[in-house]
């Protein structure tokens, strides 16, 4: 399989590693300088670039017949348009905050505790996330996805980083030296606490999961998720 890099950071470099490891081949490692020449020739693309560059890698792929995969957070606020782009150029897209397979794993777990907790007003959720100085958005996309896996299973209606409503979910952000990533979602009570955490102890997750869905992606057609990836729909 040919792949082309949309971002070539510390997660690009993983992933070309890894892809190399599976036998694929990389075609294309662009930066935010580059120009998009032998996009065409790769059968799919891997975005983790930066958010101001990430849906003009995105539309440049849904305009060459490219298939894209996108780690890429902080630009979601443009996703329908990009889903839109997709349908209308017949495209394949996967977006994720997260592509490692243990996170994803996380989600579902997530929702089913949600639903649990749902029944139980005398718990309130809270929520943290560390990573590492270099990231650029905070609230990371994982956590929102978590926030939003809870609230569509539960009472509450937004997340918030400021002082909850009691119809918000709290979430910290925290920027600690290199922490690839850490999340935990805790549910209090003044009896007790129940909490779920992910801990990731380096790239290789989010990098395996992206090469993974990139595999899976390739002859297809529409918009995604990794739960279509992992058959947990």
């Amino acid at each position: 399989m040919k792949i082309a890099l949309l971002g070539y950071g510390k997660m690009g470099q993983t992933i070309e590693r890894i892809a190399l490891e599976r036998g694929h081949e990389i075609v294309l490692k662009k930066d935010e300088f580059n120009t998009y020449e032998r996009l065409s020739d790769a059968d799919v693309a891997i975005d983790f670039s930066i958010p101001a560059v990430a849906v003009e890698n995105i539309s440049s792929c849904f305009y060459t017949n490219v298939p894209v995969i996108s780690g890429t957070t902080g630009w979601l606020d443009r996703y329908d348009e990009m889903v839109a782009l997709c349908e209308e150029k017949k495209g394949a897209f996967i977006s994720s905050s997260n592509f490692s397979l243990g996170v994803n794993l996380f989600f579902g777990l997530n929702e089913y505790l949600a639903k649990m907790m749902s029944k139980f007003d005398s718990y309130k959720v809270d929520m943290e996330e560390i990573h590492h100085t270099q990231k650029l958005d905070a609230p990371s996309g994982t956590a929102i996805s978590l926030a939003k896996g809870v609230i569509e299973n539960s009472n509450y209606t937004n997340w918030t980083m400021e002082n909850p409503n009691s119809n918000e979910i709290h979430i910290e952000a925290l920027r600690i030296g290199d922490v690839p990533g850490t999340h935990t979602v805790t549910y209090n009570s003044g009896i007790d606490s129940i909490e779920i955490k992910h801990t990731a102890h380096n790239r290789e997750g989010f990098a395996l999961g992206a090469v993974i869905a990139a595999e899976w992606i390739v002859g297809k057609k529409g918009v995604f998720s990794m739960k279509d990836v992992l058959e947990m729909n």
